[in-house]
């Protein structure tokens, strides 16, 4: 279950942050996950309860916010969503698509007191 390894890394983030923040509580913790790093969102959140528990964020809300895998043709310059990992342009079927958005799996913010 990589959503284990994920969660301890944000630990680790959210930790290393309040330390120097001084922070006494993590109140929230916002995370921008891409399609393609295939996380399921409930098992990130059980993950991260069970990392978090007894820690400075051990009752901090995530709210994670998922983005689309998003390609762009390089040939005719479509832009497009990409179903089913098929990494062929709907518009004209070229094989020429870089990914622009997808692959993210950062924090976004952490509001803490």
């Amino acid at each position: 279950m990589h959503e284990m390894a994920m969660a301890q890394g944000v630990m680790e983030i959210v930790e290393s942050y309040a330390k120097k923040s001084n922070a006494t509580k993590v109140r929230t913790i916002a995370l921008l996950i891409g399609e393609m790093t295939g996380v399921v969102f409930e098992s990130l959140e059980f993950c991260f309860k069970a990392t978090a528990k007894g820690t400075i964020a051990e009752n901090a809300e995530m709210k994670l916010k998922s983005i689309p895998l998003i390609g762009h043709c390089n040939d005719c310059g479509n832009e497009s969503h990409i179903e089913n990992y098929n990494f062929f342009c709907p518009q004209c079927g070229s094989a020429k698509v870089d990914i622009i958005s997808g692959r993210e799996l950062r924090v976004e913010y952490l509001e803490v007191d």
